[in-house]
């Protein structure tokens, strides 16, 4: 990697975790007149949840840091929720530099040493985003509500102001209680669509044999929440309208993002929990993912391979987990496919390494047996194991044998 482009990822780095407390320093200092309209809450509400849903870990600690800059003294910030406490964002921001240090730093070692630290980052991603769905989403919605219909300096009024004698029979009830409950479903909605396509981010990053492209993926990500965050603050409505295309984009790539999601929490779940030391594929009927080449399947859709009386293969799956049952039927014999063991996970494909199937990680040095279940053709190297052997054959070695079914 040239050093120009290591210094161009260093600095956006130390932009994106140095950022949120310049930005913070900066309001502070020279505070931004406020849209005194009765709806900018909503707005800032939008961009608010939409830039913690792309990154839910660097989103909640440069939230809480902004929010612990901006109070006005120390009885003000030790009011704050856990989150803006500055143990809690430090904690965070430097979780987010040291994650960002291995993707730079990780350009230059090869992949195999990176990866155990990518699943780490994609299991973290998953709890953060949990953590901010459960605690971080709903507080954010209670305060703008509150701010809607309580302004403490919004000139232009509350949009929900119980006055004169209806204010009698309704004045045990909270306007800002009722709007959060009926705004908390909607945006923990946009939440999740916006998390599942920026989490496919951290999937992407597994599949991904070259850091070069984990660090452009990490910074593509970043540089959108700061695009949200800095419009956001310069006019409300900006901010909200972008937010809007990203959740509209997100809703687009659901499907695609729900699908990589999955593979994600599979991969981490059979790695972590060391699955394929207690596994042994059934003689029929396997968990496994749909390849590129499945015709009429989504990649990477979740299903079962079963083989059928007649001799064929056939995929059963579901689109979506409310969905009914789907099937495709595979056109090549088993005899025309093998399995290929991969370096972290393995495939079946056939003689042209045409991938029809992908393994979970479960299924790592149980090719043999899956291969003989199935009647395939055999069992050899597959991505960076094959660059592998190929290398080792280049070089004057013996390259890994294949072994038949």
């Amino acid at each position: 990697m040239k050093r120009s482009v290591l210094l161009l990822l260093v600095l956006a780095i130390v932009t994106s975790v140095v950022g949120p407390f310049a930005f913070a320093a900066a309001t502070k200092a020279a505070p931004a007149p406020a849209d005194k309209s009765p709806m900018a809450p909503v707005a800032a509400a939008i961009s608010t949840v939409t830039g913690i849903a792309i990154s839910p870990l660097l989103g909640t600690g440069a939230f809480g840091a902004y929010k612990w800059f901006t109070a006005k003294d120390d009885a003000a910030r030790a009011a704050l929720p856990w989150y803006a406490q500055m143990k809690y964002w430090l904690s965070m921001l430097l979780v987010v530099g040291v994650c960002a240090a291995k993707d730079v730093f990780g350009a230059a070692v090869p992949a195999a040493l990176k990866k155990p630290f990518d699943i780490v980052e994609a299991v973290e991603n998953k709890m953060s985003g949990i953590v901010a769905a459960g605690a971080v989403v709903p507080f954010t919605v209670s305060t703008f509500m509150d701010i809607l219909v309580h302004p403490a300096s919004n000139t232009a009024g509350a949009l929900v102001t119980p006055s004169g004698l209806a204010a009698i029979q309704i004045g045990a009830i909270d306007g800002a209680s009722i709007l959060t409950a009926l705004a908390l479903p909607g945006a923990l909605a946009v939440f999740a669509v916006v998390w599942m396509a920026s989490h496919a981010i951290n999937v992407l990053i597994l599949l991904s044999p070259w850091g070069a492209i984990d660090a452009a993926l990490k910074g593509a990500r970043t540089g959108l929440l700061g695009l949200v965050t800095i419009t956001s603050a310069l006019n409300p409505w900006a901010g909200a309208a972008l937010s809007l295309v990203v959740i509209l984009l997100a809703y687009l790539l659901a499907g695609w993002a729900f699908r990589l999601t999955v593979f994600g929490s599979v991969f981490c779940w059979d790695f972590f929990t060391m699955r394929a030391g207690r596994f042994s594929p059934r003689e029929n009927d396997n968990a496994m993912f749909a390849g590129a080449h499945l015709p009429g399947v989504p990649v990477r859709t979740y299903g079962r391979l079963v083989q059928r009386t007649e001799g064929g293969l056939q995929f059963f799956y579901r689109p979506w987990p409310w969905m009914p049952v789907r099937s495709a039927k595979l056109a090549a014999l088993p005899a025309e496919l093998r399995v290929g063991r991969g370096l972290f996970f393995s495939e079946i494909a056939n003689l042209e390494d045409r991938t029809f199937f992908l393994l979970p990680p479960r299924y790592r040095g149980h090719e043999e047996t899956l291969a003989r279940a199935y009647f395939l053709a055999g069992v050899q190297p597959a991505g960076l194991n094959k660059a592998w052997s190929e290398l080792r054959e280049m070089l004057g070695g013996r390259a890994t044998p294949v072994a038949n079914a």
